[in-house]
């Protein structure tokens, strides 16, 4: 061990009292990675590679060493997440297992157990090999693997499906796991900075995609979700107030979040389909910024067509183009432009994306009469 130290000491600029500091912490019964860690500013990836030298193991590269799909359907997905530890390939009758904790052999060890095979630890920097898990297993992994087996090992299995009318899945939608794996849904849109989340069923698929910059990307999920699909969109219906026994008609509603410090509307649209009802999910993100006229990307002629318009004492302007096209931020930013102390300016919304400060904005509410004719 203190070859190992005097290298990472040499060639990872720990000082002295850091050193001392790492010894101090192991003697207590600390990882040698946990001890690092604690220090801050030591490079993760230099130290692997010092470690794999001094200890005989190979430093992988996960970008060119990336398991097949399929081979990591033989691992329990909560050890892996759990212990940050991704299966590469077999090396004769070993599996290569890629870790960044060479010392820490709990997640190894119940992974062995686990699985009944013999295991040869590769060393690899955390951060990539849980941007590898993800990737390769979606969003939610975890979540569904676990609702597959409470399903497997429920004692009461139905082979003659009823009718979809008359199974009340209020009680499914609000299980733990359904409740997370929506939430782990959701965090992930507001993740990619996606304006929209489609779920969209189909025969043998549950499809979700996410809107980004006006293009739609397929969400990388587990095979596994279409079997919860109904469980999913109950939930959906549960937080937007919406009817769950109601599945042969259209549905809208609205949900309020808040997800990492940002607060979302989210308008909630259900249709049915041939295969189950899809969902569109609308995310208004209320914390983003504002932008300016001089923001929107208008080519000179046009911001000065438009700044011409908002200048005129009368009139009206309408914008038009399809979802996500940026027709909310421009008349935000044209109701900027022309709020001052001189002018009362009154808008009618459904739902009012952003709040202005100095503007009088008024909600649509279509059940209690507040209709925009009305208002």
């Amino acid at each position: 061990m203190d070859r190992i130290l005097d290298r990472i000491e040499q060639q990872c600029a720990l000082d002295a009292n850091a050193r001392r500091r790492v010894e101090s912490m192991m003697v207590l019964g600390t990882t040698l990675e946990d001890a690092l860690a604690s220090i801050g500013d030591v490079p993760e990836d230099r130290v692997l590679q010092i470690l794999a030298e001094e200890l005989g193991v190979e430093h992988i590269d996960l970008e060119s060493h990336k398991p097949q799909k399929n081979f990591l359907a033989d691992f329990p997905t909560r050890i892996l997440l759990e212990h940050h530890l991704l299966p590469i390939a077999m090396r004769g009758d070993k599996v290569l297992v890629a870790t960044s904790r060479i010392f820490d052999t709990t997640g190894l060890d119940e992974l062995r157990i686990n699985t009944g095979k013999e295991l040869l630890p590769a060393l690899a920097p955390r951060a990539e090999i849980d941007r590898c898990i993800k990737s390769l297993l979606g969003v939610g992994a975890d979540t569904l693997q676990s609702l597959v087996l409470e399903a497997s090992h429920s004692p009461i299995q139905v082979l003659d499906e009823v009718d979809e009318e008359n199974v009340d899945l209020s009680e499914a939608a609000q299980d733990a796991s359904i409740i997370k794996f929506v939430n782990q849904i959701l965090a992930e849109a507001i993740e990619r900075r996606a304006t929209d989340v489609h779920l969209e069923p189909f025969e043998d698929a549950l499809r979700v995609r996410y809107r980004v910059d006006g293009v739609l990307q397929e969400a990388n999920l587990p095979p596994e979700v279409r079997q919860f699909q109904a469980a999913i969109v109950s939930r959906l219906k549960i937080l937007s107030h919406l009817d769950i026994a109601e599945k042969r008609l259209p549905q809208d509603g609205r949900i309020k979040l808040r997800i990492a410090q940002r607060e979302v509307d989210v308008r909630v649209s259900i249709i049915p389909m041939l295969h189950g009802e899809a969902v569109v999910l609308r995310l208004l993100d209320r914390s983003a910024t504002l932008l300016g006229l001089e923001h929107l990307g208008m080519s000179p002629g046009d911001r000065k067509s438009f700044e011409r318009v908002l200048e005129q004492p009368h009139g009206i302007v309408l914008v038009t183009g399809p979802t996500g096209s940026g027709k909310t931020t421009s008349l935000y930013a044209g109701l900027s432009r022309i709020n001052d102390v001189d002018r009362k300016i009154i808008t009618i919304e459904d739902p009012i994306e952003y709040h202005l400060r100095g503007i009088n904005q008024i909600q649509v509410a279509s059940k209690a009469g507040l209709s925009f004719a009305a208002a």
